[in-house]
C-alpha cells in the first residue's frame, strides 16, 4: 500500500497537533518550541513560515523556515519533501540549523542549488544539565542586563557574534535586526553578564526558553579576562538563573573544534546528549 505524503505550510488550527510534535524532543527543538509557544502559527509574528509534512494526512515532521531553516523531527522522507520545497522557494535564510543527521541530508540536497556555504559546521556536540555544578561557585557579579544598558551589552553581544560566526551582525541592515533580538533578550531578563568599569567581561544569554527547557547561547569572555576562570564561575551563575527560574534543563550546542568551551561546559555538569550541524551563508 503506497503512502501518499505532501508538503504545505501550517495553518493556525494546527497549533496543537505542531506543539505534539515539538515535545517530542524538547531539548533539541527548544528553539523553535520556544517561537511557536509565543508567536503560534502566524507567519509575521513568528518570523518565517511552519512547513509540516504530512503522511496519509497526518502531521509527522515540521521545518522551520525564517532567517535559519530548520528540520524538526524529520525523517529521509521528509527532508527531501522540506528540500523540494526549499529548492522551489529559493534561500532565504542565513543558516540551516538542528540535528545533525537531517540536516546533513537536507544540506546534500540544497548544496547543489544553493551553495557554496560560507561554513559547515558538520558536528557541534549538543549538551544538557539538570543540576548546578556542586564545586563551583557562582560568579556573584554575573547579572541580568538591564534595558537601560543596551550601549553597555551591545559591544560584546557584536564581538561575540563576530567571533563566532566570522561575519558582523552589523552588515547588511546596520544591525537592526541584531539590536532587536538583542533588546528582546534583555527586556525579557535573559542576558546576563559581568560587568566592570562600565565594560562587559562574561556575558551569555538564555536564548530560548520552555518550560521543558532553555538553551543557553552567546557565552562570551573578553579576550584580555581569558584564562581566569570567568567562563566557569559565570557560566554557573547563568545556570543558576536558568534552572531555578526558567525550566528544569538547560541546553547549548558547541563548536566541535572549540575544545577550550567544550571542557569548561564538561566541568559546570554539562554532558552531551547528541549532535547539531550548521550551515552558514
Amino acid at each position: 500500500m503506497l503512502t501518499t505524503t505532501i508538503t504545505r505550510v501550517l495553518e493556525p488550527g494546527e497549533l496543537d497537533s505542531a506543539l505534539a510534535i515539538l515535545d517530542r524532543d524538547p531539548v533539541a527543538n527548544a528553539f523553535v518550541a520556544a517561537r511557536v509557544q509565543v508567536a503560534g502559527l502566524d507567519p509575521w509574528r513568528l518570523g518565517g513560515e511552519m512547513w509540516g509534512w504530512y503522511a496519509d494526512g497526518r502531521l509527522e515532521s515540521l521545518c522551520y523556515a525564517g532567517a535559519n531553516l530548520v528540520p524538526v523531527c524529520a525523517g529521509p522522507e521528509a527532508v527531501r519533501g522540506f528540500a523540494d520545497r526549499a529548492r522551489r522557494a529559493g534561500r532565504r535564510c542565513s543558516s540551516i540549523v538542528g540535528p545533525a543527521e537531517p540536516v546533513a541530508q537536507l544540506w546534500s540536497l540544497l548544496e547543489p542549488s544553493w551553495g557554496p556555504a560560507r561554513d559547515v559546521r558538520p558536528h557541534q556536540p549538543l549538551m544538557v544539565t539538570t543540576a548546578m555544578p556542586p564545586d563551583i561557585v557562582p560568579d556573584p557579579l554575573v547579572r541580568r542586563i538591564r534595558r537601560d544598558e543596551m550601549d553597555v551589552i551591545m559591544p560584546a553581544c557584536v564581538a561575540m557574534f563576530t567571533e563566532e560566526v566570522g561575519v558582523s551582525p552589523l552588515a547588511g541592515d546596520g544591525g537592526l535586526l541584531y539590536q532587536a533580538r538583542v533588546a528582546e533578550l534583555v527586556g525579557t531578563g535573559r542576558s546576563f553578564a559581568r560587568v566592570e568599569n562600565g565594560q562587559v567581561v562574561f556575558k551569555a544569554e538564555i536564548g530560548a526558553a520552555t518550560l521543558k527547557a532553555c538553551q543557553i547561547q552567546g557565552v562570551w569572555v573578553a579576550p584580555e579576562y581569558r584564562g581566569r576562570g570567568l567562563s566557569e564561575t559565570g557560566m554557573a551563575a547563568v545556570l543558576r538563573y536558568a534552572l531555578g527560574d526558567v525550566a528544569p534543563v538547560a541546553s547549548l550546542y558547541v563548536n566541535d573544534f572549540n575544545t577550550a568551551a567544550r571542557a569548561t561546559y564538561r566541568r559546570v555538569g554539562f554532558h552531551e546528549v547528541g549532535a547539531f550541524m550548521s550551515v552558514l551563508f
